[in-house]
């Protein structure tokens, strides 16, 4: 396995991504920190499961009642253990507290976000990837560091960098105060590095497009763009192409 691996993948606008694979260390880490957190949630619902648990047999009589209550706490376990990374991965766009604070994520191999489908497939297979380091081992050798769960869910552990370059193209005069307005009416953090790096490449290939397809295309990342950054509607002032000239100059001054 080589340091700080990369990897391309084409995004269903057709533009070519490029990651840096999130590595064993870094995604040891987020692991690690991810453990912490889910064990201390587990220490306390265990607290609040024994206290409940011994005052069960005042009421109901039962030989076999502890091995009920042990087969119960064992599955609401499992179910908190998956739903931990299910639960955050889907919430903060393939990102848990520990891959957070490592700064990696979790994409779809086409650069897309992980939705709910990849994180529980990923959740459901990882105490599989943790026996005997079986994840550990597929990642090392691998050239895409792929655990099982992420060969079943089709992800990719990435760096959550922020792919912020010189611009080679040139923007409208009015694409600059409508920035300044975007930073202070729209959600422009939830935009992703790579959705950023979609409309940057819009921007430098535009005037090569026909005419058509330019505009379609354009539409179309604007429609996608208005809905992650929380925008009922586009002012009737703005084009698609002005729209996101300015939605890429915010995202840069944030």
């Amino acid at each position: 396995m080589r340091f700080f691996n990369k990897i391309k993948v084409q995004t269903p606008e057709s533009v070519e991504l490029e990651f840096t694979l999130a590595g064993i260390g870094n995604r040891a880490l987020a692991l690690l920190v991810d453990y912490v957190i889910w064990g201390c949630i587990l220490f306390v619902f265990l607290v609040v499961w024994g206290i409940l648990a011994s005052q069960l047999p005042r009421y109901i009589q039962s030989k076999n009642l502890e091995l009920w209550l042990t087969a119960i706490s064992m599955v609401i376990a499992f179910a908190m253990y998956v739903g931990y990374f299910v639960f955050f991965e889907t919430l903060w766009q393939g990102q848990t507290p520990g891959k957070r604070y490592a700064k990696v994520r979790v994409i779809r191999e086409d650069g897309q976000p992980a939705g709910l489908s990849q994180a529980l497939l990923r959740s459901l297979l990882r105490p599989i990837d943790d026996f005997l380091s079986i994840g550990m081992l597929l990642i090392i050798l691998g050239k895409r560091e792929k655990r099982l769960g992420d060969w079943v869910a089709g992800t990719l552990v990435v760096q959550n960098d922020r792919p912020i370059v010189a611009a080679t193209f040139q923007t409208s005069q009015q694409a600059t105060p409508l920035a300044t307005e975007l930073l202070a009416t729209a959600e422009i953090s939830q935009l992703l590095p790579d959705d950023f790096a979609v409309i940057r490449e819009y921007l430098q290939r535009r005037s090569l497009m026909e005419t058509k397809a330019r505009s379609e295309l354009s539409l179309q990342l604007a429609r996608q763009t208005r809905q992650i950054i929380g925008l009922q509607d586009l002012p009737f002032q703005m084009t698609p192409d002005l729209f996101l000239e300015a939605v890429y100059l915010a995202y840069q001054q944030q």
